[in-house]
Formats: structure tokens, sequence, C-alpha cells
């Protein structure tokens, strides 16, 4: 994991992602969705089951590149708060890949069982739908990824500070961190807290694509330190 490969995996992540939420939103009313009865997000999936499947498995793709993302940029820092944002930034994709991964993998059989003529199958497809939004997607797909995303970040960022790219990149940082993490209120149905933890992906996404962009940048400025050396007549 060169840094140039870490910030072509950063970029990467962070379009994947942004253009499959677009897609779930477009075809599925993702993740509005999910506020309605089981019964009708089980239609409503079935109307468009292999997009959305597909969908899904882009988002989750894009989630699971922050694994190999935060070994790479372990590599940026030797500092304790780096080592501990490695396992960090590994359990944030684990966890909203597991969450995300359950439309691909149980919700069609699900839907299908609830189409069908069985009422009491129906009942427990929709009860084991239920749960599995619970548990699966909102308790450790989200809330696990709004903590241990906003948690990396932080890491990240103390590890790094304002030395290796600015206070702008801090302060980006740190904003969108807030903001994802603001998520872990959802439950609680306050307002504008689902807005603040959109707002916050979106600019974690703008943050991600700048610490790709940083990295890019100072890769290729390196290799110019020897040629000026070896022009000045330097020999080692």
């Amino acid at each position: 994991m060169t840094p140039r490969r870490t910030a072509v995996l950063m970029i990467t992540a962070a379009v994947l992602v942004n253009v499959a939420f677009t897609g779930l939103g477009a075809v599925f009313g993702y993740p509005d969705v999910l506020k309605q009865p089981a019964d009708d997000v089980l239609a409503s999936f079935r109307d468009s089951q292999a997009s959305v499947s597909a969908w899904f498995i882009a988002l989750a793709l894009g989630a699971a590149l922050l694994a190999p993302v935060a070994v790479g940029v372990g590599r940026l820092s030797a500092s304790r708060l780096m080592r501990w944002a490695v396992p960090v930034g590994v359990a944030a994709a684990v966890v909203q890949v597991v969450g995300l991964l359950r439309w691909p993998l149980l919700v069609p059989g699900w839907a299908a069982t609830a189409a069908g003529s069985d009422p009491d199958a129906a009942a427990g497809a929709r009860a084991a739908f239920g749960t599995a939004d619970r548990v699966l997607g909102n308790l450790v797909g989200e809330t696990g990824g709004y903590l241990l995303t906003a948690a990396w970040t932080a890491l990240v960022l103390a590890a790094l500070g304002t030395g290796f790219a600015g206070r702008w990149f801090v302060a980006l940082g740190s904003v969108s961190a807030t903001l994802v993490a603001a998520g872990l209120l959802s439950p609680l149905d306050l307002p504008l807290v689902d807005t603040a933890n959109l707002a916050g992906y979106v600019l974690w996404s703008l943050w991600l694509v700048a610490f790709g962009a940083v990295l890019i940048l100072r890769h290729r400025r390196r290799p110019a330190v020897p040629t000026l050396l070896a022009a000045a007549g330097v020999r080692s």
C-alpha cells in the first residue's frame, strides 16, 4: 500500500459510495424508503430488485475500500494514535459492509416470501426483515459505521496534525467527523439530525478526495529532490 495506491483507493471509494447512494435514491427512494412499513419496503425492493441489489453491492464495495485505505494511511505516521486508527478504520469498513450486504444476500428471499400466498410465511418474512433492519442495519451498519468512521477520522487528524496539509485539512475532517457522529442521535428522532448526518458524509467524501489529492501531489514532488541534487553535481 504505497501512498499513491492509498490515494487512488480514497478517491475511488468516495466516488463509488456517492454514485451508488445517488443510484439507490433514484431507483429505491433510499434512505427515506426505510421509514415505510416492512411490507411496503419489500414491495419496493421487488419492483427493482436487480438494480437495487447491484447498487447496494457497489455501496458495500465503496465502504469496504476503507479497510485498505486505513492500512495505507497507517503508514503515514508512526504515532500511537495512528496505530489505533488502523484497526478502527478496518472495523468501520467491516460493520458497514455487514449492514449493507443484507440487501443483496438476505432481502431477496424475504421479499419473495412476503409476496407469496402463505400468510404465516409472509408474516415471518416481514418479521425477519424488521429484525435484520434493526440489528444489521441500524445497530451494526449505521450506529457502528457512524461511530467508527468518525473515530477513525479523528484519530488520523490527531496523528497527522496541521503539518500534513494545513489547517483546512484538519478543519474539514473535524467538521465532517462531527456531523457523521451526529447520526448516533438518529434513534431519538431529533430534528435535522439525519440532514446533518447526510451533510457530514458529503463533507467526509470531499475530505477523503482532498486527502487523496494531497498524497498524490506529495508523491509527485518527492522524485524531484534527487533530480535536483544530481543536476547540482551532488554525489551520494
